[in-house]
Formats: C-alpha cells, structure tokens, sequence
C-alpha cells in the first residue's frame, strides 16, 4: 500500500490520465483501480484493493493540503503524506463533496433506465462494465425495506456502496438512487435523507384489490358509498366511454367504472399525498415510481387508463409505473406466460403511458425474462424501467459455486433450512423436492445445478439467512478474493440483458 502511495506522490505534476496509465502498471496483493485515479486541487484520489478489502486512497506533497472531509490513517511517505481509509460514510460524503457526479440525480428525462440492485454492495463495477456499452442509465442503488432488513443494511449504505462504485468506474454520466417498494410517507424519509431521488410507492396497501374478484352488486353497493358528487364525475367521464390511445382504443363501460373507483380511489389519494410531499422534500428533482404489481391483481389495461387519467387530473407527474402484466414474472426465472398476450396488453400499456404523461412502463422482477425482453424492446420504442435486484446476488452465488464449492454447498444447505421462512416474502413456486441432493453432484457441476429454476429461486430468496453470522463472513472473504470473477460475469449477464432488450449500443470512442 505504500509502495503504491509513493509511486502515486510521484505522479502529482503528472495530468490525470498519464497518472491511471503509469499506476496501472502496480500489480501484487495490492493494487489500484486505474479508472479511479482522480487528481483534487494538489492531491490524488484514488481506490486500491488490497488482500482483505478496498480502501481509499489520497495523497498529496504535504498534510495541509490533504483535502478536506477524508477520512482514514496518516502515514508520512519519503517526500509527501497519504490517508488510507475505509470505504466509509465519512468518504463517500466526501467524495460526492468534491466530485458531485459521484452522487445519484433524478433520471425522468432519461429514456432508458435499468435498476440494478446490489444486496451486497460489490456489483457496482461489473454492472457499469456493462452498462457503458449501452445507451441506458443506471438506477445503481436499488433497495427495498426487505431488502435492507434482510442483509442488516441502511439506505445510506446502498447510496454509499454505489458512490465508490461510481467513482471507481469514472462513470460521469448520471446514476440513479430508488427506495423501493415504500408503503408510507415515513418509509420515505430514511430513503430521501441519504440524497436518493427515485421513490417506488407500493400501493398495495391501498388498492382493495378484492374488488377485482367481487360480483357486480357487491361493486355497485361499495361505490354507493363515495360522496354522491364523485359517483357522479365517475359516470359522467367514464361510464361508457371509448378512449383513444394511440392507434388504439380502449372501452370502459359502468361496471369497470365502479370498480375502478373502488379499486383504486384511496390509493389515488395516497398517491398524490406523497407526490405533493416530495415536492415539499426536493422540487422537482424526484423519480415517482407507482408500483401495482405486488396487488397479485393483473392491471388490465381499463384499469390502467383509469389511474392514468386520473392521475393526470390531480396534477402527479410519474416518471414511471409498473402495472401487474398478464403471466407471471417470478424472481431468477423466466416469463412464464402466453407472449402473445403478453405483448397485446403491453402495446395498450405502452400507448396509455404515452397519452397520459409519457412515463415509462416499469418491468418489475424484471431480470432473466429473457423471453419477453425482445418483446419489451420493441413495443415500448426503447422507453422503458427495467428493475433487476437477485439476479447480481445469483451470479455471485454462481461465482463461488465455480470457485469455493465447499462454501456453496454450506449456503445451499442454509438456503434449504431457511425456504419455508423466506418463503413468505416472496412469490415462487419453486419445489426444494424437484433439487438434486448436493452429495449426488460433482464440484464442476455445482454452476449448472445453478441453472435450474428450482435451484435460482431457492438461492434467489435464502440470502438473509446466507449472509448473516459466520457464514456471511466466509462468503464475503471469498468475494473479495474472487472480486474480478465477479466483476466480469455480471459484465457477460447484463450484457445479455441488454442486448436482448434491444438496447442501442454506444459508439466506440
């Protein structure tokens, strides 16, 4: 590490880019990332790795002119001094202090945008590798309370992960932050307060989503409980009417009317709630996401339309919204569906989302739906929300499959023990039963065993467990030493990802 420093006190008069291609010749057990070699004022700024974990790294001719906010121990080298920190709160403020495209903005103009969720707060640079090559935006801290309550983690902490990631990648050209499926106002805070612009409002505590199953009567008899001036706007602006949308039309007749009000009113309210209170919270720059897909109520296309219109009318303005498709998008596998219906309901979507706002569609549990991805690409132009979260935590537990199978075989038997408990967070219907006893598989077999739908959704919902305790350790260790394993097969994954999306590739410069 200090041999590093000294040969980067070397480098101070030298410009930014002389300084990455001479640094980049360090090799060992330790070693820095070229990319993120940055000159400060009279200093440089930089992230190594070393045998047990990343740091940060500063160094300047004198003490004094060590920039401000850092953060880690002093050491005198032969002619200057250097910081070495930890990849901590403290420097990652202090680097979205001097560089501020280190910290997440609001995407709402970007066309394409991908959430790449990181449980573990190690995928960032993998996933930028990828995206690089694409014409998308990242959303690269991508959380939800789950999530966070699952792996013992904060919003800052996902914010802060993907800010080294940010910086070591020299990724200048935007990156957004979401607090996933919030339910209330004060899920939001902790969200808003580690500076992430992109909020997802699950509204399924709102929806009365029994209402999609109930009789005509029992509707009718609910709706007769609004204020008889609303029943009245219902009828005049819906009952009955056809829409235009696009080349389409889309028909709305009484009892979807109703049903829609009851369905969806109080959830309305909710919505432009919180809208007003993000305003009141950060202006204008904010991504409001409307989530309907944890209802378990497909969100026909009427329904669509309804919220939309509505929304419209009090004034929410949506970067995007993610409705409940027809099929199901279960996590680790794919589509599992009719494509053709599939890709009716989603051109109506696509043409609402257009007429009524032009947000975008939001493809929640959207990783390794590898056959609808063609089909989102094209009907949606291109304009579109992809959230991706255990699909980076499944390629690292691939990653030790292929190189610590010892380890694998102890998560896996975790992941066994844990499936009836985790079950329940999550809608899968994988069968632990239909899974190969791991004594009948072969180390060099342990990868593809990954590639069974059982095994993915397994692995895909026993990370909590996985991660705690002295298991959670090891794994970690293992990451760290296997980090460019890592980082390349998340490349290849969201390469794949992408590409069959039909996302534009970037000129090469």
């Amino acid at each position: 590490m200090i041999n590093i420093a000294e040969s980067a006190l070397a480098l101070l008069k030298k410009s930014e880019a002389e300084a990455r291609k001479l640094l980049k010749k360090e090799s060992g057990p330790v070693s820095v990332a070229a990319s993120s070699v940055h000159k400060l004022g009279e200093a440089l700024v930089m992230i190594g790795q070393g045998t047990e974990r990343r740091f940060l790294l500063v160094v300047a001719d004198y003490p004094q002119v060590l920039p401000a906010g850092f953060e880690g121990e002093l050491h005198r080298l032969s002619d200057g001094a250097a910081l070495v920190g930890k990849l901590s709160a403290a420097n990652a403020a202090a680097l979205r202090r001097h560089f501020p495209w280190t910290a997440p903005s609001s995407l709402h103009d970007c066309r394409t945008t991908i959430g790449c969720g990181d449980r573990l707060g190690l995928a960032g640079r993998g996933q930028l590798a990828s995206i690089r090559k694409f014409k998308v935006k990242p959303v690269l801290a991508q959380q939800s309370k789950r999530e966070l309550s699952m792996t013992n983690r904060s919003f800052q902490d996902v914010v802060d992960a993907a800010c080294f990631s940010v910086f070591e990648a020299d990724w200048r050209e935007g990156w957004g932050a979401d607090g996933d499926h919030l339910k209330t106002i004060a899920d939001l805070e902790p969200a808003l307060a580690a500076g992430m612009p992109m909020v997802t409002l699950d509204l399924s505590d709102q929806i009365v989503a029994a209402a999609a199953a109930w009789e005509d009567g029992e509707v009718s008899e609910r709706f007769g409980d609004c204020d008889p001036a609303e029943q009245e706007r219902i009828r005049s602006e819906y009952e009955n009417q056809v829409f235009v949308v696009g080349e389409s039309e889309v028909a709305v007749d009484g009892a979807t009317a109703r049903r829609c009000a009851v369905m969806y009113g109080a959830a309305l309210d909710f919505a432009v709630k919180v809208f007003q209170y993000l305003k009141s919270k950060r202006g204008s720059d904010f991504d409001l996401e409307l989530s309907f897909d944890e209802t378990g109520v497909e969100t026909v296309p009427a329904h669509h339309l309804f919220i939309a219109r509505e929304l419209r009318k009090r004034g929410v303005e949506l970067a995007s919204l993610a409705p409940c498709f027809p099929g199901e998008f279960q996590k680790g596998v794919d589509y599992r569906g009719n494509l053709a219906e599939f890709e009716r309901q989603l051109r109506l979507h696509v043409r609402i989302a257009h007429a009524y706002g032009d947000y975008k569609l939001s493809i929640h549990s959207g990783s390794d739906k590898f056959s609808v991805f063609p089909i989102i690409g094209r009907e949606t132009g291109g304009r579109f929300h992809l959230k991706t979260a255990g699909t980076s935590w499944l390629v690292a537990a691939g990653v030790i499959a292929a190189h610590e199978p010892a380890l694998y075989r102890e998560m896996h038997r975790c992941a066994l023990e844990n499936f009836g408990r985790m079950k329940q967070f999550y809608h899968i219907t994988a069968d632990p039963a239909r899974i190969p006893a791991l004594e009948a598989v072969a180390d060099t077999a342990l990868p593809e065993l990954l590639e069974l739908p059982e095994e993915r959704q397994l692995m895909h919902i026993s990370y909590g467990p996985i991660l705690q305790g002295e298991l959670g350790g090891r794994f970690f260790a293992a990451m760290h030493r296997f980090s460019k394993e890592y980082d390349a097969a998340l490349e290849r994954w969201f390469d794949r990802h992408l590409s069959l999306l039909g996302v534009g590739k970037r000129q090469c410069k």
